[in-house]
C-alpha cells in the first residue's frame, strides 16, 4: 500500500527532477533553484534554497556518498554543491554553452558526466574538477543518462530514440534505436542478475520515451564481447508520454510518471502493476525512490513533490540480504562485494575495493588495521561504518535460523535495543522511534492508531537475544 505522507510546495515553477540521498531530498525546477530537505521531518536544510543557476534547472543528483551534490541548467553549466553545508565547489561549464539536460555521478564517485541539448557528453574528473574526456551522441539532443551499478559503463538517451552504452574512455560500445519519438529517461538496477548458463553478469535497464512506452532491457558487458542491449518485453499502462522512471534500491519495483499526470509503480519480475498514483494535476516529470527507506517522491509541473511511504514487510536492507543468501559470502566475486558495497551505501569504495582484489574471502577478513594501513582508508569515521557493515555481513551469515520474535517488524533485523509499544509489540528502538519521528502515529503492525507514543524497553527480550548470541557464537 502506497501512503501519500507529505507534499512539499515551495517552488514557485515546475519541479523538473529529485533526487535522495540516505538522509536528504534534493528537488530542482524552472525557478532556478534547487531545494535540499532532511528525511526525518521533510524541513528545509538551513542552506536552501541553492541559488547559482541563471537559468532553470533541469537536474540534480547526489553523490554516492551523500556528501556532494550536482545540479545542471540551461545556462550551459553543472554545479558541484557541498551536501553538508550548500557551499559551491564547482562551476563546470559545457565546453559548447549549450543547455545541459541531464548530470549523473559515477558509483565510486570518480565521475561525473554531464550531457546537454546539443548532444554533447562530457565526463569530469571529480577530484581534480576538470573535463576528463568528450564525445557526442550520434543524433538529437541528450535527454538521459544511467551509469551500471560496477561504473564500467554507463547509458545515455536521447530526443531521437537512441540508446547508447560508452565505457569511461568516452567510447561507445551499442547504439540502439528504442523509441521511435524520443527517450525521455532511462535508470539501471542497483541490483545485477547472473546468467548462471554462461556465467555473465547481465544489468537490467528500463527506458522510457515520447512513444508512451517503458520498455525493459537487460545489458551484459564483457571484455571479448563489448557490450550487448537485449529487449526484454514492454510496459503498457500510461495513455501519454512517459517523462520518467526509476527501479526500486533492491530492483523488485519501476516506477513511472507520465504526461497523463499519473505515477504507476510495477513488479519488475512479472510487470504487473502494484499501485497507480494519481495526485498530481499537472505532468509527472520526475519520481525516484529512497535508498534505505520505504519512500518514494514524485514531481510534476503542479510545482508540487508528493512523498510517499510504503508499508512494506521487508525494506531494502532485508531484500538485500535475501539476495546475498543465494551466494556464500566466502563465495563472491568481486562484482558481489561491490553490489554490497552499493546496497550498503558504501559506493565510495567500490573502486579502491576493487584495486586491491576484494572478494568475499577478503571482505570477510578485513580488520581496523588493514582498513588503515592496507587500504589507506584515513578516516576513522569511515573505517567503523566499513567495519560495522562487515560485521553485520557476519551476523547474517550465522543467523539465517533467527527466532522471528528476536527480528525488528520493521527492518527484519536481529534487534540490539527492543522497546515495547503502545500496541503491545517490541520494535528495535531506533526503527521505531525514526517511524514515529516521521510523523505515522499509526501500529507498523496493526495500522491502527496508537493511543500512546511511549516507548518502553524490553529488557527480558534484550537478555534472551544476548544469551541466543553467545551460543550461536562458539
Amino acid at each position: 500500500m502506497a501512503t501519500l505522507v507529505h507534499t512539499l510546495a515551495d517552488h514557485s515553477d515546475d519541479v523538473n527532477y529529485c533526487a535522495f540521498s540516505s538522509s536528504c531530498l534534493a528537488t530542482c525546477s524552472l525557478d532556478k533553484t534547487i531545494r535540499v530537505y532532511s528525511l526525518n521531518n521533510f524541513t528545509e536544510l538551513p542552506y536552501s534554497p541553492l541559488k547559482g543557476h541563471t537559468y532553470g534547472v533541469h537536474c540534480c543528483c547526489f553523490s554516492p556518498s551523500g556528501r556532494v551534490l550536482a545540479s545542471c541548467s540551461t545556462d550551459g553549466t553543472t554545479m558541484v554543491w557541498d551536501a553538508g553545508d550548500g557551499r559551491v565547489l564547482a562551476v563546470l561549464a559545457q565546453p559548447s554553452g549549450s543547455p545541459v539536460r541531464v548530470c549523473r555521478f559515477s558509483p565510486d564517485s570518480t565521475y561525473l558526466v554531464s550531457g546537454a541539448a546539443d548532444g554533447s557528453l562530457v565526463l569530469w574528473n571529480m577530484q581534480s574538477l576538470k573535463l576528463y574526456r568528450s564525445g557526442n551522441v550520434k543524433d538529437g539532443s541528450l535527454v538521459a543518462c544511467a551509469f551500471s551499478p560496477n561504473g564500467n559503463f554507463f547509458v545515455t538517451g536521447s530526443s531521437c530514440g537512441d540508446l547508447a552504452i560508452w565505457d569511461d574512455k568516452m567510447r561507445c560500445l551499442c547504439n540502439e534505436k528504442a523509441h521511435d519519438l524520443g527517450v525521455t529517461c532511462c535508470d539501471i538496477s542497483s541490483q545485477p542478475i547472473s546468467d548462471g548458463e554462461h556465467g555473465f553478469r547481465y544489468f537490467q535497464m528500463a527506458s522510457c520515451g515520447q512513444d508512451n512506452h517503458i520498455k525493459l532491457w537487460l545489458i551484459v558487458f564483457a571484455d571479448f564481447l563489448g557490450a550487448e542491449l537485449k529487449y526484454k518485453y514492454t510496459l503498457n499502462g500510461h495513455s501519454a508520454p512517459v517523462l520518467a522512471c526509476a527501479f526500486s534500491y533492491d530492483g523488485q519495483m519501476l516506477v513511472s510518471g507520465s504526461v497523463d499526470k499519473c505515477v504507476i509503480i510495477y513488479e519488475t519480475t512479472t510487470g504487473n502493476t502494484l499501485h497507480t498514483l494519481s495526485q498530481h494535476t499537472r505532468y509527472v516529470t520526475t519520481c525516484a525512490f529512497a535508498p534505505c527507506s520505504p519512500l518514494l517522491a514524485t514531481g510534476s509541473m503542479d510545482k508540487t513533490v508528493n512523498i510517499w511511504h510504503f508499508d512494506l514487510k521487508q525494506p531494502c536492507a532485508a531484500n538485500t540480504v535475501e539476495n546475498e543468501s543465494e551466494v556464500a559470502v566466502e563465495d563472491w566475486s568481486e562484482d558481489d562485494v561491490s553490489a554490497w558495497l552499493c546496497a550498503q551505501d558504501l559506493a565510495d569504495f567500490v573502486g579502491l575495493f576493487k584495486r586491491n582484489n576484494i572478494d568475499g574471502k577478503e571482505l570477510l577478513n578485513l580488520t581496523k588495521e588493514s582498513l588503515a594501513n592496507e587500504l589507506n582508508i584515513e578516516s576513522l569515521g569511515l573505517r567503523s561504518k566499513v567495519l560495522q557493515k562487515i560485521e553485520e555481513l557476519r551476523m547474517k551469515m550465522i543467523s539465517v535460523t533467527v527466532p522471528d520474535e528476536f527480528l525488528c517488524p520493521i527492518t527484519r533485523e536481529l534487534m540490539r535495543d527492543p522497546v515495547i509499544a503502545a500496541d503491545g509489540y517490541s520494535y528495535e528502538k531506533d526503527a521505531i522511534e525514526n517511524w514515529i519521528s516521521n510523523k505515522r502515529r499509526s501500529s507498523p503492525m496493526t495500522n491502527l492508531p496508537l493511543p500512546s507514543l511511549v516507548l518502553t524497553p524490553n529488557r527480558t527480550l534484550k537478555m534472551a537475544i544476548s544469551r541466543w548470541l553467545e551460543t550461536q557464537q562458539k
